[in-house]
Parts: structure tokens; sequence; C-alpha cells
């Protein structure tokens, strides 16, 4: 009699068999497909219209790319997920994608927010400023912009045109005398009464009409209005008028690249070569060019251009509203859904259009010429990093060179306002969304103790570590510490480690040499003696590269931290008052101090502040005398 197997000791299929075995269980519906590995890592998630046939597809023996053929073999089970809509499973697709990162998905690394010019209108002027994140303040909002650096120019443009005011309300209030803006013809001093409020808001209007595209209108309306001052004889009116039609014909003849004929799109553009990805994306708004922004998506092991091109577009819109028309280098795969899908998340319709002639072909050759000539000098750029981190692995006798450098430092005054930072290098270089700030916590720290900061930042950062990926499946654990300081610390941290259980990863502790002159700096690991590079060893220079930057987001992070205490008030404190109505209060008292002293009158006189609160602003006070 031959013996079955036990079905819970049996070796599970893989590959086309594994994938074949749900095929009997699945029906017609649309949904999501998740393709674990045997340790039940997700290697790739996908989309379907239809379960049963996209999953047959992968059953074929045959007729598989190589990455896909890869994926299968890898395949030892499957989850899924069945949805309404295929449009509901294209979205959950591009959350799970954002949420798992699976091997062999196309995943964009870089994903964050972009800046907006915000006019605010809480103000009977309104203040013009740079914002970031969600748009909860009341105002008019334009944007996005590529960077910090084109908000920058934007508004310094309207500053010289339109003179608004970019400072707080609580400087405004506090003013008595036209500040330097005023007086190199920055701002029309509202703040004391240099300009009235009806003007002033059509300066505001004017300057959102230049925003939305309108600046030749408001050229030609400016030009009237000059000439009529000029025949009341009111010339140093005129003068100003005039001022101001020069610097907007400068702004415009700046802004030569900008398009006649796109109002608003963004333009985005992709370029592969060498198993390397780079896209372009470009953002038109009001017939003006905002700046463009370059990403490298890890390209799932060799995904084809369409679908490269349609993850990316999912991915950078999940948290972002897309414009009305995206104008694109490559057709892509499901052009109709994606569609879809984007008009649903923006409440209007959304247009995907891969132009061949014309000026939006144009623009798109353009964005196309920009991602070739940035995924050439990034291939230059790695190549050079490469090798470095192979001399890296060289100097301190690594097995390999480092995917991953993880460089610690602290930052301090006698002991407060202390944080933790660490910053992260790689063969990409430095990798910026990667850093991390620590907030030193440790309430039994003898002030300035910075073995005891060292412990708390690598216990926090380690023990995270532990929980989220013990197996070190992802690419999250470091492949060499590197630490700022002498053998003390290098002892400090294998104490630490090997407390954590995790005694295999390098350590090096860079220490100032000889006077604490760069270019003498001596190298510890545990348990060997002290050595160093040539001084011209382009390792050193590396070395110093990575420990400078270390030191320089450590002080940045402590004097961020240190400002924000110093701009503390006991107002923070009190529940009920937050950003809105501490500055109501600031501005009716001029202080903090002066509204721990007003009557419960005063407080109930402010704007914003109900009779309950002021109560509970007026008790806070005086029960703590």
């Amino acid at each position: 009699m031959t013996p079955t197997a036990d079905p819970d000791t049996a070796p599970r299929p893989r590959g086309h068999a594994c994938v074949q075995s749900y095929l009997a269980t699945l029906d017609n519906s649309p949904g999501v497909y998740r393709m674990l590995d045997a340790e039940s890592r997700v290697l790739y998630v996908g989309k379907a219209r239809n379960l049963k046939k996209r999953v047959s597809n992968y059953a074929k023996p045959s007729g598989h790319s190589g990455r896909i053929a890869r994926m299968i073999s890898e395949t030892a089970s499957m989850m899924f997920l069945t949805t309404r809509t295929e449009t509901e499973a294209l979205l959950l697709e591009q959350n799970l994608i954002k949420q798992l990162k699976p091997r062999y998905n196309v995943l964009l690394r870089d994903d964050k927010s972009f800046p907006n010019i915000l006019v605010a209108k809480d103000h009977p002027f309104p203040q013009i400023r740079k914002h970031r994140g969600a748009k909860t303040e009341k105002g008019a909002y334009f944007g996005p912009f590529a960077s910090a650096g084109a908000v920058n120019r934007t508004l310094n443009q309207l500053q010289r045109v339109f003179l608004l005011r970019n400072c707080t309300d609580s400087v405004f209030a506090s003013r008595s005398r036209p500040c330097l803006l005023f007086q190199i013809k920055r701002c029309s001093g509202p703040c004391v009464g240099r300009i009235s409020e009806a003007d002033y808001a059509a300066s505001v209007r004017d300057a959102e009409d230049f925003l939305k595209g309108k600046s030749s209108g408001l050229q030609e309306a400016l030009a009237v209005e000059m000439q009529a001052a000029s025949e009341a004889m009111e010339f140093e009116r005129a003068a100003g008028l005039r001022d101001r039609i020069r610097a907007l014909t400068q702004v415009q003849s700046a802004q030569g690249i900008n398009p006649r004929g796109v109002a608003e799109a963004d333009v985005v553009a992709l370029h592969m070569e060498g198993g390397q990805a780079c896209v372009q994306v470009f953002f038109i708004r009001a017939h003006q060019n905002w700046g463009n922004r370059d990403y490298y998506p890890k390209t799932g092991s060799g995904a084809e251009a369409p679908e490269l091109l349609q993850a990316f577009l999912g991915q950078f819109y999940d948290n972002k509203e897309p414009p009305r028309l995206i104008l694109l280098s490559h057709d892509i795969e499901d052009r109709e859904l994606m569609e879809k899908a984007l008009s649903q998340k923006a409440g209007r319709r959304v247009e995907l259009a891969v132009p061949q002639r014309g000026e939006k072909a144009e623009l798109v050759e353009n964005a196309t010429r920009n991602a070739r000539e940035s995924l050439g000098r990034r291939m230059a750029e790695s190549a050079a990093q490469g090798k470095l981190l192979a001399g890296l692995a060289e100097a301190f006798g690594l097995d390999a060179p480092p995917k991953r450098v993880e460089i610690y430092d602290n930052s301090h005054i006698q002991g407060s306002h202390a944080v933790g930072a660490m910053v992260v290098a790689g063969p990409e270089g430095f990798l910026k969304s990667q850093y991390r700030k620590f907030n030193i916590r440790g309430d039994s720290l003898t002030p300035g103790d910075d073995f005891g900061m060292m412990k708390e930042v690598l216990t926090r950062r380690f023990q995270r570590l532990l929980k989220e990926d013990p197996d070190r499946a992802s690419e999250t654990w470091p492949d060499l510490l590197l630490i700022d300081g002498g053998a003390g610390q290098v002892g400090a941290v294998a104490e630490i480690m090997a407390d954590l259980g995790v005694e295999d990863l390098p350590v090096v502790g860079v220490a100032k040499g000889i006077d604490r002159d760069a270019g003498k700096e001596e190298f510890h690991r545990p348990g060997e003696r002290p050595f160093a590079l040539r001084h011209n060893d382009p390792v050193l220079y590396f070395v110093q590269r990575l420990r400078d930057e270390a030191h320089r987001f450590a002080i940045g992070t402590h004097r961020a931290k240190r400002a924000k205490a110093m701009g503390a008030t006991p107002l923070d404190e009190i529940p009920g008052v937050g950003a809105t109505r501490k500055r109501a209060l600031l501005t009716h008292f001029g202080s903090a101090k002066a509204v721990s002293r007003a009557g419960l009158a005063d407080l109930k006189a402010v704007e914003g502040i109900s009779d309950s609160l002021a109560e509970t602003i007026y008790g806070f006070f005086h029960e703590r005398g």
C-alpha cells in the first residue's frame, strides 16, 4: 500500500503549477491579485478586469518576458481581492504597491508634496506666501510648483510688480513705520496706512490674474491707469505705475519658454537606458512653466515603458490633484481606465494625451530631452559613487561594497534641545528621503552625555528595524554604520548593538586626528587599532563628505528645535487655543504676557474667542498664579 502524503506537510507547488491551482476557485470579477514567494513576501501586485483570465495567462508555461518568467518561478502562493469595477481595482492596486513595495512592481521612491502660492483671505490686507501641505487655510491657492526655488522666484516677481506684503499678521500688527521692503519698493506699506484697503484689494486681484495667466490684459490696464494719473498731474503715482509695468515686462520677457496654447497641463516624459529610468514632470499652469522635477522609479526588474509610465502615473497622483491635461511621451496600458480613475479622483475630466505634432509635441520633446540628460548625469554619478563605495569596502575590510551606509551624529548645547541625526548614502548618493531625526527624550541622561544620546538613538532605530523586518529582507537594513567619534564611541556602540542582538553590522568611528584637522582623521573599529588613510585618498574625502552631511543635518535639526522652543508660549498649553486663536490673541494684546494679565471682559472682546474659551484662558493664567 502506497502511503499518501500529508497535505499539511507536502511541499506546495511553485511557479506555473502554483498559479494553475488557483484557477478553479476564481471567477470573472475585476480585482487585485498578489503573488507571494515561499516566505510569504509579496513579489508583485496587479489588477485585472477579469481575475480568472488574467491569472490563467500566468499559468501558461511559455510566452513570458524574462522578468515575468522569473516572477512566476518564485511564486509559491497568491492572494485575491475582488472589487466592483476595474477602476476600483486600479486605485487599490496603486495603494497596495505603495504600501507593500513589491520587488517586481515599478516603484516611485520620491513622493513628496509640492509647494503652492497662497493668497490668504483671512485679513483685510491679504498676505502672499509659500504654502506646502493640506489646503485648509482660507484663501486662493496657485500651483503646484516644482520646487521651493520656483515658488520663491515667482513670489519675488509678484512683490516687484504688485507690492503685496509677505509679513505675518503679528508683525503686520506691530509695525509703527514702514519696513525695508517698502523702502526698496517691494511692498506698498499697508501696515502703516500707505495704501488704502480698496487699492490693496485691487493689487491682490491683479496678482491673482497674473497667476491665472491674464498678464497681457493687466499690462494694458496699468498703462491706462498710468496715463490717467499723468494727466491728473499725479506724477508720483504715475511713476509707481510705470515701475510696475517695467517689472511686469521684464517678468514676461524672462518667461519666453511659456506655452501659448497650453493653459494647464503636466508634461510627463520617460527615458530608459541600461535598465534604469528617468521620468521628467513639467508643470504648466496659467500658460506658465512653473518648473520641473525628475524621478527615478525602480523598474521592477525590467518593466517596459508603457507599464512603467502607467505605474508612475498611478503612484504620482495618489496624493496630488491631477490637472485637466497630462501630456505623455509614451502611450500607456489601459489609458482610458487611467483617465477614468484620475477623473474620479479629481471630480472633473482628466485627459491623457500623447501628442504627435505642434506645440504640445514640442513640450513633450523638451521634457524627454531633459529626462535623457538627467539619466545620463545620474548614471555617470552612480558609476563614480560605485567606485567610492568599493574603495570604502576595501579600506574598512568589508565583504562587498555597501548598498546602504548610515551615518549618525548628535547635536546639543550643554545638553539642551538635544537631537540625534541619521543620514543615509548608497549607490545613488545621499538618500535624503531616508534621513531621520531623533528627539532625545531620555530623562535620566546627564546633560551632554554623548554616549547616552547615541545609545538612545541606536536603540530606537534598531528596535524598530527588528520589529518591522526581523529577516532583513528589505533595503532599510544598513551594511555599514559610521559614527562621529573615536574608540570610546565605537566601543559603546558595539555594546549597544550586542545588547540588541545585532553584532554582524560593521561599525566604524571617524575621529578628528592630530590638531583636529580635516585630512588627518583616524578610523576606529571595535577591538582593532586605529588607522588612517592617505591624505589624498578619494575615499578619505568621501568619508569626510558623509560625516559633514550628518553634522549639517544634526545642527540644522537642533537649530529648528531650539527656534521652535524659543517661539513657544504658555498659550500653546491652553486647551482649545490653536494656531488661529493664538494668532488672534497675540495680535489683539501684543504678547503672551499681556494675554496673561488681561481681564475676562477684554478676553471676550477678542474676535474668535467665545465666552467659555475666554473663561478657560482667564482661569488658566489665574490658577497658574
